[in-house]
């Protein structure tokens, strides 16, 4: 928005709402009651680019926006009860106090813990607390990939897919450009909301028929052919393997080490200010 536009907008603007002679800043472009908005606040407000109509638009719903809840404030301050404004003013300086220990603590953690988690404490930590991590749904280790109907390197792929040897695998991996999709890592735990997006032809009515240990099937489609050899599958709600429940034991001890040194810093700054007289409490 061009800087003549603003000015020419904020010049109507104060027209508009300077009705009284009440002293206001020089770069005010409004006012209510005693409240005033500058030409700073309404800073990018307008993206670059923007038709000087539409950035007319765009600055003039901004104030009349200001303008409404500045109305309903002082009207509120008007008609609320004195003893409803303290509580509302004891929530404010609460809020305003967590805001900013939240910020300051947050700021002392990011510095001082101790992101480093090596595998045998991962292990330690899984070991004691496995219970706790139980599987909220299915999961299944399986390989699949998808061709179009009739290609020519389908049966080369099929007895590649199907065979054990690390011959054949390498082999189908030279492949996988014939491919629509396909994942051949059946060792790592897939959850089943994963295998309804990678084989859309398997539901949650039909995955019993699908998905079990050990079995190896073809699916056509109107379009394509899956082949899909599933290798092991985990109900839901059983102690979740070590290698899918990983990633989650890392956030878990690092936010532990968080809440320790936030009780740690917590405790030592009550100590300090005891120490030195900053707090005491009047019996």
């Amino acid at each position: 928005m061009g800087k003549r536009a603003l000015l020419f907008l904020c010049c109507i603007l104060l027209v508009a709402c300077g009705k009284d002679n009440a002293p206001s800043p020089e770069d005010a472009v409004a006012r209510v009651n005693g409240a005033y908005l500058t030409r700073l606040e309404l800073a990018g407000i307008v993206p670059p680019g923007t038709a000087k109509e539409d950035s007319i638009a765009i600055v003039k719903s901004f104030i009349d926006r200001w303008a409404s809840q500045r109305l309903m404030y002082d009207a509120a301050k008007v008609n609320i009860g004195g003893e409803k404004q303290e509580e509302l003013e004891e929530l404010i300086r609460q809020y305003k106090t967590d805001l900013y220990t939240k910020a300051y603590l947050e700021e002392l953690v990011k510095q001082s813990v101790d992101t480093t988690i090596t595998e045998d404490q991962l292990k330690e930590y899984y070991t004691a607390n496995k219970e706790n991590f139980r599987t909220t749904g299915m999961l299944a280790k399986l390989k699949y990939l998808k061709m179009e109907k009739g290609h020519p390197k389908f049966r080369q792929a099929s007895q590649r897919f199907n065979s054990g040897n690390k011959k054949d695998k390498a082999a189908l991996n030279e492949m996988t450009l014939h491919f629509k999709n396909y994942a051949f890592n059946d060792t790592v735990w897939t959850s089943m909301n994963e295998i309804y997006q990678k084989l859309p032809f398997i539901t949650p009515d039909n995955r019993n028929r699908y998905i079990s240990s050990g079995i190896s099937y073809q699916y056509p489609d109107s379009v394509d052919v899956y082949l899909v050899k599933v290798n092991k599958v985990l109900d839901r709600n059983v102690v979740a393997p070590y290698e899918y429940i990983k990633p989650t034991l890392k956030e878990v001890i690092i936010n532990n080490r968080k809440l320790e040194l936030i009780k740690k810093i917590q405790k030592d700054i009550t100590d300090d200010a005891i120490k030195n007289k900053k707090y005491e409490i009047y019996k």
